[in-house]
């Protein structure tokens, strides 16, 4: 068996019916309990709220509040929530970025390295949040799909949250020094068993962006992974799966598309549609352009097809730093004006252009879905046990699960899209407008590439750049332990070492990668590219802070933009 087509089943892993049998012993002593979220709305769960307002066309309102010290974020919650009711604003749920050290089961999240998110130790830490304010709370990350699923999801839950995610983390996200797969898999089904045993309609969240769907070439393959999560979670577990996308769609034909093809395979609530965060790229003005482009074309799906999603209208000071509450409540305030403003919109839109793309999107997932499932049975999957078909999937990654049963026609360079996806049409042009006006490195570079976290968008960009200009790549993965990657760059005879990082640990990294060299004699360039920030151990405001010299007094070479590493690697190949 090779690396890279690892076994599909595992016999160490316990059957779907036992871990959902532990899921449901659980609930006897961890049932939702009471927030004033659900008292003040009088509803039993987000669930029944979303379905309710929805109906009556309002469009929901999401914000996220990304503070590292938890009584900020509480203060924060409270002052964005008054302040905007105060202005006639309806905040309708908050996201609050756990830490991803809070992954980990319990025992050993303290020694655990720290990113960038708050870190809560029980259910009176989750009360905190959850009694900031009588809005939603929602717990998207490093909840469901990682090792400590069960001890999140229970002390979640008594705090009154009733929004659970984020399962696309199962798939794609790996916890440094973490590799039991095993035990992620029994974890996050143990934890969709407990919410399947509730009174009340749970909401399993899933951020597709964040999963495969975020890394398949073709949006149709996106829309596939809906109905495949669906079967599991909802067909064989019994849990109502809400989804959430947007992270990456930059044009509103692709995101009204998107939506209209997710309303017609899906009558679950969705969570919300998250801001396009990689649109932004300039100054806070600037921004503001991006932000009423993805917001006008979400409001107006969700007028077409209320879907009970929330918009998610970020912050436009998001691509330079952490947003402070002011432009929170900015974004807030700009979101529900545009909404007055929409109804005018609706002629303008080309909607039959819209469904037809959506068309194209329901036709080819559910070709996706339906090969996917028989080609994992065909390979010794018990496609009726959760479990099962989760590990599998997860082991077989997005590229080889394309590659096999993606809907569009093979072609010499791989299957060629239904529907392109839009990060990767976006970067490909990146790369060969920044290529075209390059000469070819001197000689063939060998590059060994990997990334600090989940974030893998960015190595994207880089490996399709250097491929272009002669270079000879190894990726050595995402969320690569530092030790790992300087091992694959020895096995490949590398002439460099790229770091892509993005989740505020870009410095503690690096320092790692030039120790497990230094461990093995071994003396390389190393480029560091991407979010090159950090939060100081003392620091007393839990806000990252740029570490790009830093990192270059190490003698490393930070990379802030493409032309940084050719310059670094036309040096290494003279």
């Amino acid at each position: 068996m090779s690396m890279t087509e690892p076994s599909l089943t595992d016999p160490r892993l316990r059957s779907g019916r036992d871990l959902l049998a532990s899921g449901k012993a659980l609930s006897r002593d961890w049932r939702l309990g009471p927030c004033p979220f659900l008292s003040e709305q009088a509803v039993a769960s987000e669930a029944v709220y979303k379905r309710r307002v929805a109906a009556t066309g309002r469009v929901m309102q999401h914000a996220h509040i990304g503070f590292r010290n938890v009584d900020r974020t509480i203060w924060a919650i409270g002052e964005v929530h008054g302040n905007c009711a105060s202005r006639g604003v309806m905040v309708d749920r908050f996201g609050i970025t756990l830490d991803w050290s809070m992954g980990y089961p319990e025992a050993m999240r303290a020694k655990a390295t720290r990113g960038t998110g708050i870190v809560l130790s029980g259910p009176e830490d989750f009360a905190r949040i959850t009694h900031a304010a009588p809005a939603a709370a929602h717990f998207g990350d490093f909840m469901l799909g990682l090792p400590g699923a069960v001890e999140n999801t229970c002390a979640a839950l008594a705090a009154g949250v009733s929004s659970f995610g984020n399962l696309g983390q199962y798939f794609t996200f790996r916890l440094p020094y973490w590799d039991d797969d095993v035990a992620t898999t029994e974890a996050t089904v143990t934890a969709l068993g407990l919410l399947a045993a509730q009174d009340a309609e749970i909401l399993a969240h899933s951020n597709l962006d964040d999963g495969f769907a975020g890394l398949f070439l073709d949006m149709a393959s996106a829309l596939g992974m809906v109905l495949i999560e669906k079967h599991v979670v909802e067909g064989l577990i019994g849990v109502s799966l809400a989804h959430c996308y947007g992270h990456h769609f930059s044009d509103p034909l692709s995101r009204a598309a998107f939506h209209a093809a997710l309303a017609r395979v899906s009558d679950t609530p969705g969570t919300m549609i998250f801001g396009n965060t990689v649109a932004y790229q300039a100054e806070a003005a600037g921004n503001y352009a991006s932000l009423a482009s993805y917001l006008l074309a979400d409001t107006v799906a969700l007028r077409r097809w209320p879907t009970g999603h929330a918009v998610n209208p970020v912050p436009v000071t998001e691509n330079i730093r952490i947003p402070d509450i002011e432009e929170i409540i900015d974004a807030q305030t700009f979101a529900h004006r545009l909404a007055e403003h929409a109804p005018f919109y609706d002629a303008v839109f080309d909607w039959q252009k819209v469904e037809a793309m959506a068309d194209r999107l329901v036709e080819g997932g559910r070709r996706f879905a339906a090969a996917t499932l028989e080609g994992l049975g065909d390979r010794g999957v018990p496609v009726d046990d959760p479990a099962a078909i989760l590990l599998a999937i997860r082991r077989m990654g997005p590229k080889r699960i394309e590659a096999l049963f993606g809907p569009g026609e093979a072609g010499a360079r791989g299957r060629v899209p239904l529907v392109a996806a839009e990060w990767a049409r976006e970067l490909d042009h990146k790369a060969e407008s920044w290529v075209r006006g390059k000469d070819r490195l001197a000689r063939a570079v060998r590059v060994c590439i990997g990334t600090t976290d989940v974030h893998e968008h960015g190595k994207y960009l880089v490996e399709q750049a250097l491929a272009g200009l002669g270079a000879v790549l190894t990726d050595a993965g995402v969320a690569v332990d530092p030790e790992t990657l300087v091992e694959r760059a020895v096995e490949t005879g590398a002439d460099a070492i790229a770091i892509s990082t993005y989740n505020g640990v870009a410095l503690s990294y690096t320092r790692a990668v030039l120790a497990a060299m230094k461990a093995r004699g071994l003396a390389l360039p190393v480029m560091v590219g991407g979010r090159l920030n950090e939060v100081p151990t003392e620091s007393n405001s839990g806000l990252p802070v740029d570490v790009t010299e830093d990192i270059r007094a190490l003698g490393c070479r930070p990379c802030a933009s493409l032309d940084d590493m050719l310059v670094a690697l036309g040096e290494i190949g003279r």
